[in-house]
């Protein structure tokens, strides 16, 4: 099924227009918290022909959405757990992601080092891609990109791979095995592609707005009670049902709503990656035998995989899990923690040699986790979302939460979710699948079209590098930020150390509800996505959004300070000095 494009006026994505239809009318649907969980659900709910809200207490994207490791899952792992309906999910939702929003989603192939003979062998490992190749044979339905669709497994000599990883163990390598999975470009901008694509579509939706309270009707929900962070007014959001995508929030949200009735049982763990600077310019994602296993695995390798992955300009390196009873508001990783994770990467590869000041940045956040919790070295992970109808747990009608595990499933977790919402609205179930919907920046026929018509309108303004940044974060849409530097000529400048034009600035700030100097810098653009671009990039940006928001010299000051106590809570190190 292939998306309409929408003219819309610009003033629809305003966040004073989106507030003001919250307090006027009443909504088939609210969906609290703005994670990808809380985007795919508004965005759902808008190809469902319902008419749908969001409200998210602090920014779009800012917990654990904007901290994965940024891969897209295809569920190859689960072959290990004998799970195939898992499996397939999981495949599924990586190839709605490579269609519906190809300029932030691409395929990513991982090399894994065969060594010996047994399960570390070619002949084990190679067994169990061509399984899963065998089983995710419908991947490729409907991407009609090429340079989109999964590629079957192939197999590389020991020759290969030490041209690729010149400084791997070669005693005993006999080659590698090489699948794919998919890599997202920018986490937080394809959660705003959905809200934006929301919106476009009729919903509404605003950050900095917190659900206090559960409006009722006896039993049933009919809405809550929400404060504008901003200035603190309070007035209520009306709507038939309420779903919870509150992410690590939502069960500690569920306790307040339902005054204690709730009991909070979930298990979370705190997943963490590093940034470090590129250090080969090998294609493949490496993985890596790590220190800890999988004991819920019927076939399984030694260890689980640590991967080092090429991402933009950087190198990502993760995952590790830490089961934790932390708020995730303070989700921290400390020096120690970090300082053991490089010795761990330096134990699989050797000849790696990371130290300390080699890491950019590190990305945290919490997400469910399974039951074991008795060694750190031997994790049982969450398998699956947990649905709740809360008619059935404490007796609230009208009333749902669904607890995301992992960004991939996303968009499936809240197609079941909001079958459950039309059931309870007693709604016909849809008879289409948003899986196949391309999203509003995605309205282009390939990626490499969507970057020449851009190389065309900004020849001779833009370097190669920075068109296609923006093609990756706006897709379709960058043709405005074109517009607006071929008017100016002036907003082609790019910030120090970015790939961030003036334009983009002024665009997003105009059009995508940025209400602080860190979601302009760490969530609307690629400014300090990364690493710490320099005190001359962060002041650009800080005056371009102080002029458009009047701020004074004081505000101008916390917004700094904060974003600095960013670099400092994340180990950013300024490399630019």
């Amino acid at each position: 099924m292939v998306a309409k494009v929408t003219q819309f006026p610009v003033e629809n994505r305003s966040r004073e227009v989106n507030l003001g239809r919250l307090e006027r009318e009443e909504f088939d649907l609210l969906v609290v918290g703005g994670g990808i969980f809380g985007a795919t659900a508004v965005w759902e709910a808008t190809t469902r022909g319902l008419k749908a809200a969001l409200v998210e207490a602090t920014d779009f994207a800012h917990g654990s959405s904007a901290h994965s490791y940024k891969i897209i899952h295809g569920g190859i792992r689960y072959l290990q757990h004998a799970d195939i309906p898992r499996v397939l999910s999981s495949a599924r939702e990586r190839s709605a992601f490579l269609r519906i929003a190809p300029h932030l989603c691409k395929p990513l192939p991982i090399m894994i080092p065969t060594y010996g003979w047994g399960k570390l062998g070619m002949p084990f490992l190679g067994a169990g891609c061509v399984v899963y190749d065998a089983i995710t044979a419908l991947r490729n339905i409907g991407i009609t990109d090429p340079d989109r669709k999964i590629p079957s497994t192939k197999f590389l000599s020991k020759e290969s791979v030490l041209q690729e990883f010149p400084h791997l163990d070669a005693d005993g390598l006999t080659g590698a095995c090489v699948f794919n999975d998919g890599r997202f470009y920018n986490p937080t901008r394809l959660v705003w592609a959905f809200i934006e694509s929301a919106i476009n579509d009729g919903a509404a939706a605003v950050n900095y707005l917190k659900a206090d309270s559960l409006l009722r009707e006896g039993n049933k929900i009919c809405g809550v009670r929400a404060t504008d962070q901003l200035c603190g007014r309070q007035f209520e959001v009306k709507a038939k049902c309420v779903l919870n995508t509150a992410g690590p929030w939502a069960e500690r949200w569920l306790e307040e709503v339902t005054e204690g009735s709730y009991q909070a049982e979930g298990v979370y763990s705190r997943d963490a990656c590093f940034v470090v600077k590129r250090l080969f310019k090998s294609e493949y994602t490496l993985a890596m035998q790590g220190e800890s296993a999988d004991p819920d695995a019927l076939l399984a390798r030694e260890k689980r995989h640590l991967f080092i992955a090429p991402w933009r300009e950087y190198t990502l390196i993760g995952v590790w899990h830490k089961v934790t009873d932390v708020r995730p508001e303070d989700v921290t990783v400390g020096n120690e923690e970090l300082a053991a994770y490089i010795e761990e990467i330096n134990s699989a590869y050797p000849q790696l040699q990371l130290a300390v000041d080699d890491v950019l940045l590190w990305n945290a956040g919490l997400v469910p986790f399974g039951e074991e919790q008795s060694s750190e070295e031997n994790l049982s992970y969450g398998k699956r979302s947990n649905l709740i109808d809360h008619a059935k747990s404490e007796g609230i009608e009208n009333f749902i939460s669904l607890i995301g595990l992992r960004y991939t499933m996303a968009r499936g977790e809240t197609e079941k979710a909001l079958n459950l919402v039309q059931q309870k609205l007693s709604l016909p179930r849809c008879n289409y699948k948003s899986d196949f919907i391309k999203l509003h920046s995605a309205t282009f026929n390939s990626f490499e079209e969507c970057v020449k018509e851009l190389e065309e309108r900004l020849r001779n303004v833009c370097t190669e590098e920075v068109v296609r940044a923006l093609a990756h974060n706006y897709g379709a849409s960058a043709h405005r930020i074109a517009d607006l530097i071929n008017g100016d000529l002036t907003l082609a400048k790019v910030l120090p150390n970015t790939t961030t034009t003036r334009a983009e600035l002024d665009y997003v700030i105009q059009n995508e509800m940025v209400e602080s100097l860190a979601d302009l810098v760490f969530r609307r653009t690629d400014i300090a996505t990364g690493s710490n671009p320099g005190e001359e990039a962060i002041a650009e940006s800080l005056k371009a959004l102080a002029y458009a928001k009047g701020w004074d010299e004081q505000r101008s000051k916390r917004e700094l300070n904060q974003v600095q106590l960013r670099f400092r809570q994340t180990q950013l190190l300024d490399k630019t000095a």
